[in-house]
């Protein structure tokens, strides 16, 4: 007997990277989790949290973590919507603006949660080709003209970014809302904030989970005009960001210069990585993210990732056309990579 609707009968549902059981010891390169510990003032809050919270439902808007974004980015506060990851406000957008004859466009490969989440929606999504180098199709965006059109950049799983001027285009041209997902945003160079102010069109999507070392907490944060949000705030769940969560990710928020310290040796040490696997003989995308996207030679890339597994080394590979003869491999510390170079140069000696 089918007990639920047609569309979630038939649909696959999207499948998180492996989480291994925390008393399981690896080498976890899978995720993109930051391999750095959170802010010292995201700790102290943990260690003199006061349980009277607890018994309280928390602040239905989380303002405490809607002044730090304003406070830290330079936006009102009435332009900030706070979520349960970003995840959460992907999932608003497509609620509010989609449904049967209302698409979700975006370019593939990305993250394969957008489809998820059209799918969910009974809402049609149409998928743009990037081309090999992962240059946006912004005409064909611009085509498809969708009641919601996401951007993810840096993209996952390519690591690579999309000019603002292609991104102000698209602001300008389409009917519907433009999200850029910037998840990955504090390993790159520049972002896409200032369209907000000058494009009512436009949300810009944020999480703690990659910079600010938060993945476990669940928080992010959207940036729009007031309109877009007080829409959003229509189908947003009663208390969805916790007493503790706001606190912490407030915390974590201002505090920049932990947060930048780490992503700069994130960086560094993604630029060794990608250079010791080229040596290797691998191809490597240029990435602004904390990860890596690389063909290993020949292309043997599903063999390389379960063997990688069996040694207690886990990597992400995508079973799907154009990436099966590739590996996303998350930057760990310098300690971590080393131990994965070493292990890939024996598998593929």
């Amino acid at each position: 007997m089918a007990y639920f609707r047609k569309n979630i009968e038939t649909m696959t549902g999207y499948v998180p990277g492996e989480q291994p059981p925390p008393d399981v010891k690896v080498i976890k390169l899978n995720t993109n989790e930051n391999p750095y510990p959170p802010s010292p003032a995201v700790m102290e809050i943990l260690r003199t949290f006061n349980p009277e919270l607890l018994r309280r439902y928390p602040d239905p808007v989380s303002n405490r973590v809607r002044s730090a974004v304003s406070r830290v980015f330079g936006v009102p506060e009435d332009w900030v919507l706070v979520g349960n990851g970003s995840d959460e406000i992907l999932s608003m957008l497509v609620r509010a603006c989609c449904e049967p004859g209302r698409p979700v466009a975006y370019a593939t490969p990305t993250y394969v949660l957008y489809r998820t989440l059209a799918e969910l929606q009974d809402a049609p999504y149409v998928e743009a080709a990037y081309d090999e180098d992962y240059n946006l199709p912004v005409e064909e965006l611009l085509r498809s003209d969708g009641a919601l059109t996401v951007v993810c950049t840096p993209n996952s799983p390519s690591g690579t970014t999309v000019p603002l001027d292609q991104l102000e285009r698209l602001a300008s041209k389409l009917s519907g809302i433009l999200a850029v997902d910037e998840a990955y945003m504090d390993f790159a160079e520049g972002d896409a904030l200032a369209l907000v102010k000058k494009n009512g069109n436009v949300i810009v999507l944020r999480t703690l989970s990659k910079g600010y070392s938060m993945a476990g907490l669940r928080l992010g944060f959207g940036v729009a005009r007031p309109d877009l949000i007080d829409g959003l705030m229509k189908i947003k769940d009663s208390y969805n960001v916790d007493a503790l969560s706001c606190l912490l990710g407030a915390a974590a928020i201002e505090d920049q210069a932990h947060k930048n310290l780490n992503a700069s040796r994130v960086k560094a040490s993604r630029e060794k990585l990608s250079a010791a696997l080229k040596e290797m003989g691998f191809s490597v995308w240029p990435s602004q993210s904390n990860f890596l996207l690389t063909r290993p030679p020949g292309g043997d890339a599903e063999r390389l990732y379960k063997s990688l597994k069996e040694e207690g080394i886990l990597i992400r590979y995508f079973k799907q056309p154009r990436l099966d003869d590739k590996l996303r491999i998350s930057v760990g510390t310098d300690e971590e990579n080393t131990v994965l170079i070493k292990a890939l140069a024996r598998l593929i000696a």
